[in-house]
């Protein structure tokens, strides 16, 4: 049973990775908030189709815990989508992961966390050190000293980054791993008193739902309907939302939570041999570094045993 959890876990994650390449190229054919609409509409009717049985589950209590952890996850798909049409595959992957790092973080503040939870330790507030450290190196290039400085300070000043030219994209991912770990609070009050099934529909319905409220404020929508949209709508859609949700849930029953989180430490790494081998994208030596230390702060956050909410962050 465990062998084959992690090799599904596995999966996932590598799907989660490659889907930050393939939604890039997509986005060439479609605005970011359409893109969504679409793959979460899609996402909806497959699950609806798939869990058909549930909809009697359903209690009028749920629906309004549905809506919240919808909205969270409409919130940080508008935010990753938007800031991946503005940044690199691999930037928005490392970005994103620090969800892994937020949620323990935020579980810093009483109200957030589950009840009879006690706080986050050291290695949840070092690991967010390292890995915002990692974001600054991955974002900033270095301050520029110009031809005519040297020494010391020179050497000082070429490790402080640029804050001026990060890029807006960035930003926007950012905010998605905030949004993606607000989810994940959400979730860790509201799954225990609603089973998968009902969840899953209500959180993915309620998310396709704001993110159709919310189109026409974001942007002025655009479709263009070719192969490698329908391809990328149908992966991130079927594979990366429907089917995947449904293999972590039933893998977090089998795995235990750190190794489960452990494993999600990878879609970075996969999304960056993904973006290497199809749009031949390179991090220098500054920029590899951060992602490094946003790993390293990941890992230091999950290796150290402790209380653990549930993660939902892929890149879809």
């Amino acid at each position: 049973m465990k062998p084959r959890a992690y090799l599904l876990m596995l999966f996932v994650v590598a799907v989660w990775g490659s889907t930050f390449v393939l939604i890039k190229g997509a986005l060439a054919d479609a605005t970011p908030a359409a893109f969504n609409l679409a793959r979460m509409t899609l996402a909806f009717l497959v699950l609806a189709a798939a869990y058909h049985s549930s909809w009697r589950g359903i209690r009028k209590s749920q629906i309004a815990s549905g809506a919240l952890v919808g909205l969270c996850l409409a919130v940080g798909y508008q935010f990753q989508t938007t800031g991946l049409a503005r940044t690199t595959p691999s930037k928005s992957a490392f970005i994103t992961g620090l969800v892994v790092v937020l949620v323990p973080l935020f579980s810093a503040v009483p109200g957030l966390r589950q009840r009879g939870a006690p706080a986050p330790r050291w290695n949840a507030f070092c690991g967010a050190a390292l890995a915002f450290s990692g974001i600054l190196l991955l974002t900033a290039p270095a301050i520029s000293n110009g031809p005519h400085h040297a020494g010391t300070w020179a050497l000082f000043t070429s490790l402080l980054p640029d804050l001026s030219s990060i890029n807006i994209g960035d930003l926007l991912t950012l905010g998605c791993a905030i949004g993606f770990a607000f989810h994940c609070i959400a979730l860790s009050h509201i799954s225990p008193r609603i089973g998968f099934r009902p969840l899953a529909l209500l959180q993915v319905g309620f998310c396709a739902v704001f993110m159709g409220v919310s189109l026409p404020f974001i942007e002025h929508p655009h479709i263009t309907w070719t192969p490698r949209l329908l391809i990328a709508l149908g992966i991130a859609a079927v594979l990366a939302t429907a089917a995947a949700f449904s293999i972590q849930s039933w893998a977090q029953s089998v795995l235990p939570p750190t190794h489960t989180a452990l494993l999600l430490t990878l879609e970075p790494v996969f999304a960056w041999i993904t973006s290497f081998l199809i749009m031949h994208e390179r991090l220098g030596l500054r920029p590899a570094t951060g992602a490094l230390l946003i790993l390293a702060g990941i890992a230091l956050t999950e290796l150290v045993p402790q209380p653990h909410l549930p993660t939902a962050h892929e890149a879809g």
